[in-house]
């Protein structure tokens, strides 16, 4: 028999505990909402992993396959400077953010949190660049990194619908990365750079970031992943979006997505032998443009099943 009308329905979470959910709340249209919401919905008592301060007083040189060194010295626990060492070009090509120049300086605060012993996530927003955010992974074990730069996008781009920006040959999310791999210079002996990975590919794996905040993700190809709020401030809520993922070291992984509705980045290590993630979230903190959203994230993962299609590539 059919529940009646406003009864509540019992289903259970990603941890296992009840979530009531009425018949009618299950039936309206869930609503998008800006990065700031969201950050305020993950921060009460978040699944985060507590920042060390082991990078604090080093100075790491890291330098990239293109050629360009990049100089950082964590000043502190919680300030960063860096300086480009020599100018190179970019074998991406040039960044959409105009602002974007060799051998510059900068100093910003940071947070560095350590998932598995000896690789390090530090992420910082570049205060000289137009909404720019860059994440590190410093793998001081086989002495290798990888970074991942994301520009947000302005709002006219933002405001190209989708239909436009297909019949343009525009990819449908504005929001940029760019990828950078290579050594750590002093590094006794290199290990192999970190690179992109199919591994997680047909997974379906749930995340847990707070006692209220439950998503499932499900990995398509090498493209895509599609995403689900089990739970919390989006709980309806699902898309398709672009992602990016990277082999660190067994069962670790670099995941890296970009959504289309509202412009956002993501960007965390998931451990799948810990069952653990931590990482960022990148946006606009409201529907105006302005000022910038960049929140730490982290939880505890379950991997549910994975299927493995035989068109599958």
């Amino acid at each position: 028999m059919a529940p009646r009308a406003g009864t509540m329905i019992a289903v259970r979470d990603c941890a296992g505990a009840r979530i009531a959910q009425s018949e009618e709340s299950m039936g309206a249209d869930p609503v998008f909402i800006q990065v700031g919401a969201l950050a305020e919905g993950f921060a009460p008592d978040s699944h985060i992993l507590a920042p060390v301060d082991d990078l604090a007083g080093r100075t790491l040189a890291l330098a990239a396959t293109h050629g360009a060194t990049r100089e950082y010295t964590f000043a502190g626990r919680s300030t960063l400077r860096w300086r480009e060492r020599q100018a190179a070009r970019d074998i991406d090509g040039p960044a959409r953010d105009t602002s974007d120049t060799r051998d510059a300086r900068g100093e910003a605060a940071y947070r560095a949190t350590q998932l598995r012993e000896g690789v390090y996530f530090v992420d910082y927003v570049d205060p000289a660049r137009r909404a720019t955010s860059v994440s590190l992974v410093l793998d001081l074990r086989r002495g290798v990194w990888t970074s991942v730069e994301g520009v947000l996008p302005a709002e006219a781009d933002v405001r190209i619908d989708s239909f436009s920006r297909v019949a343009s040959g525009l990819p449908l999310t504005g929001v940029d990365t760019r990828f950078r791999h290579g050594a750590i210079v002093g590094a006794a002996a290199p290990g192999p750079l970190h690179a992109p990975t199919r591994e997680l590919i047909g997974k379906r794996t749930m995340y847990r970031y707070s006692p209220t905040e439950c998503y499932e993700h499900i990995y398509l190809n090498d493209d895509f992943y599609a995403w689900h709020c089990l739970a919390g401030v989006e709980r309806g809520l699902a898309d398709v979006d672009r992602c990016h993922s990277f082999k660190l070291a067994e069962a670790l992984y670099l995941f890296v997505w970009r959504e289309k509705v509202v412009p956002t980045l993501g960007v965390v290590l998931i451990d799948l032998d810990r069952c653990k993630s931590d990482g960022k979230i990148f946006g606009y903190r409201e529907g105006d443009f302005g000022a910038l959203s960049n929140f730490a994230i982290g939880a505890h993962a379950q991997v549910l099943n994975e299927t493995m299609h035989p068109l599958a590539r």
